[in-house]
């Protein structure tokens, strides 16, 4: 098929061409190169034009319906931007093929055939990047989809999925960059995999810090103003992301410069979510002395049982130990009765009291646990997540707590642990050796 360009072009060598072209021009009086300065401007007026209604189409029409429907995968590429890309493409693709319709811009005049290659190259260009970004889209939707799928058991493919999408970003950005200046994609993919061993052996540690920028970046490792804690290196939030290094202000105001590639080869703590979650978490002990926890007696029993936070586990508690102990005797020797204890009181105690605190995140989990006994006492340890995740709130909230605790444990006959101090050895000398004999 003989394109209307093409019959301009053998007009031209056969003669009349140039007379017709002039013939088919918008404003036959006016400056050639005025009337193509217009035709450039109504070619980008166009291009923003069909962008505009493509946006309005994608965004007032299709996203809606496909919102509206009951499937969720389709949701997924609208997250993952594939139909904001693909409505990039429509307005360079129909500027490129507009171009044959601009009588100014006709291949009969000298100039014009410069003006529509450069123009041509320029929108085969954008097309390239907007379609390689569509295809990136679109990997991520399938990927999202096979996650949600397979479930929690699911074979990880994230690394083979990054590694396609780096070689559809690779070539399609050579290719694009090629037809940007009007080149053969295939020379120029074959000159940088000539000079690849050289560009290595140069630029190693640029395009090590590169691809672990992209990793960061890819996988939403890192972003500006989070908190991080690399171990021995900084702990603060991020300021700056630069090529080779990465900015950390410290919470003294010191600045930690970190290498780009450390914070993919070695493990680090982000505590965004943290930040962004609902609660913030509790995990300390209070140590107690295991010499000091023993049975409770019937009067202890009776008044522990008169508190609120009490009543409903005495209760339980009772009931249930007079259905075990049915079977005992007067004769029976006391360790083969089930009783009471002052320490599982007081965590009882703990953990009712946490439940009706108002600042406690009652949706997460909440947990008061006796851990393993050590040298320096019995830790009983509170596990639990505020409802506010501010760092001064979350301190003074977590001091109140255990304020209240350190004294409570006096009202059960516990005594918290702690070495000697100076004082309990001065006192210990005053009171002198004791009597054993």
């Amino acid at each position: 098929m003989i394109t209307r360009r093409m019959m301009h072009a053998l007009n031209l060598v056969q003669g009349p061409g140039l007379e017709q072209a002039q013939a088919d021009r918008w404003f036959p009086q006016m400056e050639l190169w005025l009337e193509q300065t217009i035709d450039v401007v109504a070619l980008l007026v166009l291009i923003v034009l069909v962008a505009w209604c493509t946006q309005a189409l994608r965004k007032l029409v299709i996203v809606p319906i496909i919102r509206r429907t009951k499937n969720t995968w389709d949701d997924v590429f609208i997250d993952k931007s594939f139909f904001r890309w693909i409505s990039y493409m429509l307005p360079t693709l129909i500027a490129t093929s507009a171009i044959a319709y601009l009588p100014g811009l006709d291949p009969a005049f000298n100039n014009s055939e410069t003006i529509v290659q450069t123009a041509q190259q320029v929108l085969t260009a954008m097309t390239t990047l907007s379609g390689m970004l569509a295809i990136g889209g679109l990997i991520d939707g399938g990927h999202e989809i096979y996650s949600q799928r397979a479930g929690p058991n699911q074979r990880p493919i994230k690394g083979y999925i990054s590694l396609i999408k780096i070689f559809i970003y690779v070539i399609g950005t050579v290719a694009a960059v090629a037809w940007a200046f009007g080149k053969d994609p295939s020379g120029l993919l074959t000159g940088i995999g000539a000079m690849t061993a050289v560009l290595m052996l140069v630029f190693k540690d640029t395009i090590l810090s590169l691809v672990a920028s992209i990793t960061l970046t890819q996988n939403d490792m890192i972003r500006l103003g989070d908190w991080i804690e690399v171990p021995g290196g900084a702990d603060g939030d991020v300021v700056d992301m630069a090529l080779h290094t990465v900015k950390i202000q410290n919470f003294d105001r010191t600045i930690s410069t970190i290498p780009t590639i450390n914070l993919v080869n070695k493990p680090f703590k982000n505590w965004r979510n943290m930040s962004q979650g609902q609660g913030r978490r509790i995990k300390r002990s209070i140590k107690l002395d295991a010499a000091s926890v023993r049975f409770l007696n019937k009067e202890e029993i009776e008044r522990y049982g008169k508190l609120d936070m009490l009543q409903d586990y005495i209760k339980a508690k009772m009931t249930l130990l007079d259905e075990s102990n049915k079977a005992t005797k007067a004769s029976t020797p006391p360790l083969e009765v089930r009783r009471l204890t002052n320490i599982g009181t007081f965590r009882a105690y703990v953990y009712k009291w946490l439940k009706q605190h108002p600042q406690i995140n009652q949706g997460m989990t909440l947990l008061v646990r006796q851990l393993q006994p050590t040298a320096t006492g019995l830790p009983l340890e509170i596990y639990a997540f505020t409802r506010t995740t501010a760092w001064g709130e979350y301190e003074d909230i977590m001091a109140d707590l255990f304020d209240f605790l350190l004294a409570a444990v006096h009202e059960f006959d516990l005594r918290l642990y702690q070495d000697p101090t100076g004082q309990d050895v001065r006192a210990t000398a005053t009171e002198g050796p004791r009597d054993v004999g």
